[in-house]
Order: C-alpha cells, then structure tokens, then sequence
C-alpha cells in the first residue's frame, strides 16, 4: 500500500497508551535535518499517550542503529524505535546501508533478550529508517505531506508492546 493510500485509510485499530513503558529511541546524527523532526514526531507520539521514560541514544550513521538498539534491548526497554535516513548517492554505499540495517534489525527482532531480574522475551525493534532515492521524498516523510514516520514509528512500537490478538472460531 502506498504511503499516501495509507495515511488516508481509517480502519486502523487504536494506538495503546504507552504508560509504564520504558522506549528507547536509537537516532542517527547523518541528515539530522531529517532524523531530528523524526525523533521530535516519535517522542510527541509516546508523551501524548503517556509514556513517561524515553530513552535517546544518538549515533553518527544509520549503520550503528544495530548496535545501539541491541544496547538498549539489553536496558530492558520494552521497545525500541531505530529512526535514520540514509538518501541514495552516486555509489553503492546507499545499497550496502540499507541491506545491513534491515537485515540487522530484522535479526534483533527475532532474538530473544535476556536481562537480569526478568523473564526472557522478545523486544520490538521498529524499523524507522528512511530509504529515499532524493531529499525531498525523506522531507516528505519528515513531517511533510506524507506525515511522519517518526510518529508512526512510535505507534508502530506501542502497539507492538501491547498487541491486540483476537482468536476467532
């Protein structure tokens, strides 16, 4: 489903509240004219619907949101919300970012977190990352007339923390 078909559907269920979670938000420094307005649009989110322990952890490239998000799993945050933007260039660079970020998250998303004093389980890796042929579709995302993504990140993160599962018969 295309972005703009998306944003105009109304039958999307109801975003939990986000009270007594702890959220870490892995943010990355490159094009920070565009991850600044996502980490601003993922913490409205999260302080609108109550959160109250939101954790930030900068790195300078999209490349480290593994890394950092893995360290903040390991925090014991509920979940986490990887915001980047990584725009394509002149050389595979761009190819060689985006498969290593989203196999790297995707990964984490499968792997069960152990810390100490609680039950092993899995922690929600929310996949906020940008991957635009140009800087105006990431402007676009970042609060532009696609909305922003950094907003549905952190919805995306709430209800993932407090899914709705229904068993029908």
């Amino acid at each position: 489903m295309s972005t703009i078909n998306h944003i105009a559907t109304p039958h999307h269920s109801e975003v939990p509240t986000a009270e007594g979670l702890r959220i870490g938000i892995a943010v990355s420094e490159w094009n920070s004219n565009i991850t600044e307005p996502l980490l601003d649009g993922a913490k409205s989110v999260l302080r609108a619907r109550g959160a109250e322990e939101i954790t930030i952890f900068r790195v300078p490239g999209a490349f480290e949101l593994v890394n950092a998000s893995a360290r903040l799993r390991a925090q014991g945050v509920d979940a986490v919300i990887a915001i980047g933007c990584v725009v394509r260039g002149d050389t595979a660079h761009f190819d060689y970012i985006c498969q290593g970020v989203t196999s790297g998250i995707s990964s984490l998303n499968a792997q069960l977190v152990r810390v100490e004093g609680k039950e092993d389980r899995y922690v929600p890796v929310i996949f906020g990352v940008l991957t635009t042929e140009n800087m105006a579709q990431a402007e676009e995302r970042a609060g532009g007339r696609l909305g922003n993504k950094g907003a549905e990140a952190a919805e995306t993160a709430l209800k993932m923390c407090r899914p709705i599962c229904i068993i029908e018969k």
